[in-house]
């Protein structure tokens, strides 16, 4: 299985380098893709491909999918983003080492952005944050629902480095009485160098921390992507290499962060 999922990302990337080819034509528009508040509706399909994990055998590892749709509200005043978790976790069997893989339909995300700071050069937004308990597997999910806040920010005031930051937090309130609470933060910073043309450096590590566990992550990552406009459509492709820093309990030591942003400009 792990070979299958490395093949797959290894298949993003030799997508992305086709388009890497082509020329992109407007710097505005290489600047607006990587903004998570922009007023475009967006549908973005992302990848951690993470062979190896902290405290735990060497056999396991996870494979997260993610499927994400943002649609902005009121002239992009507000914007509701949905997040729906496609996973697969390799767990070795203590008695003969085989690997065991379960696959499915992780804990759906959803969070409701009010932009009250909205500039070509700045968009700064606060709101709620939900997750509901959708896993069809336990090993996929924690069986409770689960609410926060979530806030966001993008600054643009340089053609050239763009930087901003999704800083979340939630915690359990109802859901299976069997399984054990939640309360849980992640901090995402996110950074670009704009190359021209196009081509970028990026950066967009989440940092995550288990209250409850006294767990945590908190990785760096470095990668190239490309941005390119077809007919009312940017396509945004990126691979970026991340390696976790410092880290408590079962982590991803070193995860394969790969993407397809699309943006559908005038909707």
């Amino acid at each position: 299985m792990k070979k299958y999922l490395f093949i797959l990302s290894m298949a993003t990337v030799m997508l992305s380098s086709r388009l890497f080819a082509q020329d992109g034509k407007e710097a505005s528009s290489s600047t607006q893709a990587n903004n998570p508040l922009a007023n475009m509706t967006a549908l973005n399909f992302h990848n951690y491909y993470i062979p190896r994990l902290t405290d735990a055998p060497k056999e396991a590892y996870l494979n997260n999918s993610w499927v994400r749709f943002a649609k902005p509200i009121s002239e992009g005043k507000w914007l509701l983003r949905v997040s729906a978790p496609l996973n697969t976790t390799g767990i070795p069997n203590s008695a003969d080492g085989t690997v065991n893989s379960i696959n499915g339909l992780g804990d759906v995300n959803a969070f409701m952005s009010y932009n009250f700071i909205s500039k070509s050069t700045a968009t700064v937004g606060i709101g709620p944050n939900l997750t509901a308990p959708t896993a069809t597997e336990t090993a996929l999910g924690t069986g409770k629902w689960q609410g926060g806040f979530a806030m966001v920010a993008f600054i643009a005031k340089s053609a050239i480095f763009q930087f901003g930051g999704l800083v979340t937090w939630q915690a359990s309130f109802a859901g299976d009485s069997d399984r054990p609470g939640t309360n849980v933060a992640a901090i995402q910073p996110f950074y670009f160098w704009q190359l021209g043309k196009g081509t970028y450096l990026r950066g967009s590590p989440i940092w995550a921390f288990d209250f409850k566990n006294d767990a945590f992550s908190v990785p760096l990552g470095l990668g190239i992507g490309k941005v390119v406009k077809v007919e009312n459509t940017m396509f945004n492709l990126f691979i970026e290499p991340q390696y976790s820093m410092l880290h408590a309990g079962t982590q991803p030591q070193f995860q394969l962060f790969t993407g397809i942003n699309l943006q559908f400009m005038g909707k």
